[in-house]
């Protein structure tokens, strides 16, 4: 029986995760944990004895001994909980993607030191890995991540700034909550998976693309060095994903459907707009920064996207109060979690000062 910890157990991904869970008989929930949400009613109808709810969930990990660790927090919130798992050496099912992002460095030595597994739950970052492996490394010419375009594909910058929260919640293809969302929509979410992509694989950032597919069934590309290419093709539900990383390597079976092929499936692809949507190529140069540059992004896009949900910023206003507190960034190596945390704190602070100025 596997133990697994469910962080993050009342957002999308962790209702999914709780429906994959109880379907697979080699699998318990041990512990729960959310933000704010009351998980009660949660542990009682799945008999889960270790809950908490807000503070440190590395106090909760400790308590329940997990065999793995679903980090499915959203935001620098999941840091702690990815370093934990690590550093322990207890299989990490990873979802929240700001954790490589911000503490790529931090959780590639903690990583080093346990020597647990690493299975990103990511649909792209899944993909990628089950193309890549038992490949040989050297054998790669380069990733190719797909993104879905969001809802406002084809648009110009004219037209974007108006756009409501609710416009930019109204993804064409996937189900997730808000933060992701408007993330897909600003392409800010193909710019973290970019980042987390080079610290999951190695892989430096000119041999990692991004491409526009609208229809979402591939979900990750690798291009190898005899002009092959292997794509992970599916219907895009992220029980697919969530699934493989707790299962693996048994692949265990899900109910979604297979693709119908003779239906017909579109795999049209398109180069990504980077002059409407700015924050794809800001996090390709906070990630070739290095440093804590890619911190900073995180947290300003963070407090950004929260002002927008709000509707105290414009759209258009999320990318420039990245751009603004990259450029105040120092962008120094943070040597412990600590440092991480001054970084993170002291970007969050520089965008909070632009939010007040406009």
């Amino acid at each position: 029986m596997r133990r697994v910890a469910l962080l993050g157990a009342t957002g999308s991904i962790g209702r999914q995760a709780i429906e994959v869970v109880v379907a697979h008989a080699g699998l318990r929930l041990c512990a729960l944990h959310s933000a704010t949400s009351p998980l009660d009613a949660l542990a009682a109808q799945h008999d889960v004895e270790h809950t908490q709810v807000g503070g440190d969930p590395t106090t909760l990990l400790e308590r329940s001994d997990p065999d793995v660790v679903l980090n499915a927090i959203v935001g620098f919130a999941g840091v702690r909980g990815t370093l934990w798992a690590l550093e322990h050496g207890v299989a990490l099912a990873l979802a929240n993607k700001e954790s490589l992002v911000a503490a790529g460095a931090l959780a590639t030595e903690a990583r080093q030191r346990g020597g647990g597994l690493l299975l990103p739950v990511d649909s792209e970052h899944s993909a990628l890995l089950q193309c890549l492996e038992g490949r040989d490394p050297a054998s790669v010419e380069s990733l190719v991540l797909t993104a879905s375009g969001g809802p406002f594909r084809g648009r110009g910058r004219d037209e974007l700034a108006a756009v409501t929260p609710e416009e930019a919640l109204a993804h064409p293809t996937w189900s997730m909550g808000p933060k992701i969302t408007i993330d897909s929509a600003t392409l800010a979410n193909k710019g973290l998976e970019l980042i987390e992509a080079h610290w999951l694989f190695g892989v430096p950032y000119e041999k990692i693309d991004v491409v526009v597919h609208p229809s979402s069934i591939v979900h990750g590309v690798v291009r190898f060095r005899d002009g092959a290419a292997l794509a992970h093709l599916g219907n895009p539900d992220m029980r697919v994903p969530i699934s493989y990383a707790l299962t693996y390597p048994e692949r265990a079976a899900t109910p979604v459907p297979s693709l119908d092929l003779a239906a017909g499936v579109s795999l049209e692809f398109e180069a990504p707009d980077e002059v409407t949507f700015p924050l794809l190529g800001l996090a390709r140069e906070a990630g070739e920064r290095g440093g804590t540059y890619p911190c900073a992004y995180n947290a300003a896009n963070e407090v950004a996207v929260h002002a927008f949900l709000e509707g105290r910023i414009g759209f258009l206003d999320i990318a420039g109060t990245v751009a603004d507190a990259l450029a105040a960034a120092d962008g120094a190596p943070a040597g412990d979690l600590s440092e991480l945390m001054e970084a993170d704190s002291a970007a969050r602070a520089a965008a909070r000062r632009r939010l007040v100025a406009a």
